[in-house]
């Protein structure tokens, strides 16, 4: 991924119709990522597609210096309206080829703008997953996102600085298992997760 670009608007596009699909009542369920509810990942989405808007324009402060980790994202009233469009603003930053060359900034790290875009392409292929487990919805990411996530997820386990993964401990998948098990997997998740 680092070599290529990839339009992310199919798979942002994806997320914003998982989104849509989210009733009310579903918003205090559980996801697969533990102690973060569906409201705290549709949270977690919004900023991150904030952050990495900002890191593929290189307009460096506040939204990119935040780390994710530090708190459980809670979502404002306005949220259905606010996301599809910070996801669509997303998918157009990264069209410009300017935002895959030199550094940026995300999550308060420093990083290669392709790197940036890998990791962004990540995370809107996992908390995908993430959301649809959670909200009982059908799942097909966009083919390119899911084989640049997967990819992505496959060098950081077998990177030994990582200790085995990114997000937790790599769960075991057989090698013929779908693509999409296979990186949901290699995320830290069981890819038989139900609520």
């Amino acid at each position: 991924m680092t070599d290529t670009t990839l339009d992310l608007g199919p798979q942002t596009r994806v997320v914003a119709r998982l989104a849509e699909g989210v009733s009310e009542e579903q918003l205090a369920d559980a996801t697969p990522c533990p102690d973060c509810a569906v409201r705290n990942m549709l949270g977690h989405l919004l900023g991150l597609s904030i952050a990495f808007r900002d890191a593929a324009r290189k307009d460096l402060g506040v939204t990119t210096d935040t780390n994710p980790g530090a708190a459980a994202p809670e979502l404002g009233p306005g949220w259905r309206a606010e996301l599809p469009k910070v996801l669509d603003e997303l998918a157009d930053a990264w069209r410009d080829p300017a935002a895959w060359t030199g550094m940026t900034r995300a999550g308060g790290l420093d990083l290669p703008g392709a790197v940036a875009a890998a990791v962004a392409v990540d995370e809107l292929v996992i908390h995908g997953w993430d959301l649809a487990r959670a909200t009982g919805q059908e799942y097909t990411p966009d083919r390119a996102a899911l084989q640049a996530s997967h990819d992505f997820l496959l060098a950081a386990a077998e990177d030994p600085s990582r200790g085995g993964g990114i997000f937790g401990p790599v769960v075991p998948v057989p090698a013929d298992a779908p693509l999409l098990d296979r990186a949901v997997g290699l995320s830290g998740r069981e890819p038989g997760w139900t609520p």
